[in-house]
């Protein structure tokens, strides 16, 4: 239903340790705004609906077409990309907060380290020899190349873990995200080389034994990655690899 003005209600919070607050704002509305577009108007004028003048609130975005992963946070009770939320197809009021499982900067902005910490910590990445011309990559097998198109797709946004039952402010588990990116780099041609660096590490503190089961990933991702197949992959690939150890191979 189109209305002739926008009601957001915020979280704001000046800092990790300052107290939480509510601000509630109310904004023209434009035809085809988004969560992102909205934030801007209000940080034009950021004026409450009680009139009070407050400080423009703070969230963090790049791409602006769900590329990025940056603009993560809860919009009406969902995680999500605040940049493909459309005004348009949300409840109003639209109730923003900031993501609970990552550490907070301020307002609607966290810090996803943790994330970028993983992926050192699977090497996710292919090493390369020199940086001079290697000529043609190996060929893929197009099913292969099909699957590891899907897992590229991650954006390292962070909706897995927010609603992962085993993701905490203090535990240690890498998330669905890493796991799966494991499985990208070992079924590459070159990646596989150093596949059993990356399964070692997965079978690490905090690691594949984490995980719950609970499935919640899968259907928070935003990019349709099958996160849980990728872990019942790299499930059977750990198996694999720990027989191997024991018997010697």
């Amino acid at each position: 239903m189109v209305t002739q003005t926008i009601d957001l209600r915020i979280k704001r919070q000046d800092s990790p340790e300052s107290p939480a607050r509510w601000e509630e704002f109310r904004i023209p509305y434009k035809s085809r705004m988004n969560v992102i577009s909205a934030l801007m108007e209000i940080q034009r004028n950021p004026t409450t609906i009680e009139g009070k003048q407050t400080t423009p609130p703070v969230w963090e975005s790049n791409c602006l077409e769900e590329v990025c992963g940056a603009c993560s946070m809860i919009i009406n009770g969902k995680v999500r990309q605040a940049c493909s939320a459309l005004i348009d197809h949300l409840t109003q009021p639209i109730v923003l907060e900031p993501m609970t499982k990552f550490p907070l900067v301020r307002d609607l902005m966290v810090d996803r380290k943790r994330m970028f910490d993983a992926l050192k910590r699977v090497h996710a990445w292919i090493p390369l020899d020199g940086t001079y011309n290697l000529g043609p990559g190996p060929r893929v097998d197009p099913d292969v190349g099909a699957v590891a198109y899907s897992l590229s797709r991650c954006m390292t946004c962070g909706c897995c873990l927010e609603v992962c039952p085993q993701i905490s402010l203090t535990s240690t588990f890498i998330g669905a995200a890493a796991i799966s990116q494991v499985r990208l780099f070992n079924m590459h041609p070159t990646g596989g080389m150093h596949a059993r660096e990356r399964l070692e590490a997965l079978m690490g503190e905090g690691g594949l034994a984490e995980c719950g089961n609970a499935q919640n990933c899968v259907h928070a991702c935003p990019k349709e990655i099958p996160l849980t197949e990728s872990i019942s992959a790299m499930g059977r690939q750990t198996a694999r690899h720990m027989l191997k150890r024991l018997l010697g191979a």
